[in-house]
């Protein structure tokens, strides 16, 4: 059965993918799984340019990842499914992340950016941003209430897909998903 599923996921990447920019529901057939839970937008709907903060106390927006499909992870560090997604986040980082695809980690709420070193130095990650949204007014903007939340981007700053709850991004599904997303195949 799980060779059945395979297949069917890798014919959908080879019939599916856009390499321009993907339309979700040409990926339906990919979203088995964790990925059952990543809702497809009824229609692309530009992102908030509201601003977050960076580690290093800059601020910057969403606006500073167009051109480029962005899975954003809105998280904490008291958040245990945060805290167990947040390899598997890197390793997606690892496998896609270049001038096309990035993930963009955002921690929301009063974790301090000495807090979230400790927490990504704890877990060897070294590949993800540290960014934060301290008020939680980007969070709140986009309609996140609970954690952890992946929203897709497109490269023209539309969310495309969301995703609430903890979910397996180590999955041969999620890859298959992302790779297909990026035309990739």
């Amino acid at each position: 059965m799980r060779l059945l599923q395979l297949l069917v996921l890798y014919t959908a990447l080879t019939l599916g993918a856009n390499t321009a920019l993907a339309d979700m529901s040409t990926l339906e057939p990919l979203r088995t799984g964790d990925m059952k839970k990543l809702i497809p937008a009824a229609a692309p709907a530009p992102v908030p340019d509201t601003a977050f903060t960076t580690n290093d106390g800059d601020s910057t927006s969403l606006a500073a990842f167009r051109g480029k499909y962005v899975l954003l992870n809105f998280w904490a560090t008291w958040c245990a499914p945060c805290r167990k997604e947040m390899p598997m986040l890197s390793a997606l980082q690892t496998e896609f992340g270049d001038d096309d695809f990035t993930v963009l980690t955002i921690a929301t709420g009063r974790d301090d950016a000495a807090k979230i070193n400790r927490f990504f130095e704890s877990m060897s990650i070294t590949n993800l941003p540290r960014h934060r949204d301290p008020n939680q007014s980007l969070a709140r903007k986009m309609g996140v209430f609970g954690l952890p939340v992946v929203v897709l981007i497109d490269p023209l700053g539309n969310e495309i897909a969301r995703l609430t709850g903890p979910a397996d991004w180590s999955s041969p599904e999620s890859r298959a998903l992302i790779a297909a997303l990026l035309g990739r195949n």
